[in-house]
């Protein structure tokens, strides 16, 4: 690490303490540039940049006459970095994240079973049930996002839920791809009811088993590629194996 490095590191810790230490909170002011320099005996420069590192990660705004404030836009930072990151959905993609949705969705079976309410069952009836009356792919796309962010609630977890809104841009375009509008009134809407049902019933398996099928449907649109490279075998084994 070099000098520079080490030095707005120091500094970006220092700041950290400052606002733990100081018990201040979002909309408090941080010192001056020229106060943070002296404080830290650090130069204008160091301070600058680490100042710009805790803006781009969302923590600080920087107004002209103002200054520095705390803020918490972390969230949505991330998002728009995620979102710039995926914009192309590849194979790679598409296992990665379904391999995830599924370590959350199927993985987290047993709290899901245990926290279930008549009143979760009939809210995922409800949202499934829009899909007959779909328009086209972009609004059926936000409704079944919609169904399984519901079924994630049932955790009551707010850092998952946070987790899986951030990585709601790609989430929407796999489930766009080699999708139509017919598809999501037939096929995905008979998935989700499957779904729902083995909740209904509380049988585990079943609903682990159909929530899985569902979640790698989308995996044939890749088999004409993954079958000329290969590879497809060792991605759809990660991407759908069973717990």
């Amino acid at each position: 690490m070099s000098e520079r490095a080490s030095a707005v590191d120091a500094v970006l810790l220092q700041i950290r303490g400052l606002i733990a230490g100081g018990g201040l909170k979002v909309g408090d002011s941080l010192p001056t540039e020229r106060e943070l320099c002296a404080q830290f005996n650090a130069s204008r420069n160091t301070v600058r940049e680490a100042m710009r590192i805790l803006k781009a990660y969302g923590l600080v705004e920087v107004r002209p006459k103002v200054g520095a404030t705390i803020t918490d836009n972390r969230m949505s930072r991330a998002f728009e970095l995620f979102s710039f990151n995926t914009m192309e959905i590849s194979r790679k993609t598409f296992s990665d994240v379904q391999a995830f949705r599924d370590l959350l969705e199927v993985g987290s079976a047993e709290q899901i079973f245990e926290r279930l309410a008549a009143s979760d069952i009939y809210d995922l009836h409800q949202i499934n049930r829009r899909l007959a009356d779909i328009h086209d792919i972009e609004e059926a796309s936000e409704v079944d996002f919609s169904l399984h962010l519901r079924l994630i609630s049932i955790l009551n977890n707010d850092a998952i839920l946070d987790v899986y809104k951030v990585m709601k841009p790609v989430i929407l375009r796999i489930m766009r791809t080699g999708k139509t509008r017919r598809t999501f009134k037939t096929e995905t809407y008979r998935e989700h009811e499957g779904v729902i049902e083995a909740l209904a019933a509380r049988d585990r398996i079943a609903f682990q088993y159909r929530l899985r099928s569902h979640l790698m449907t989308g995996f044939k649109h890749f088999n004409e590629d993954l079958e000329q490279s290969g590879d497809g075998g060792k991605i759809a084994e990660r991407a759908g194996a069973s717990p």
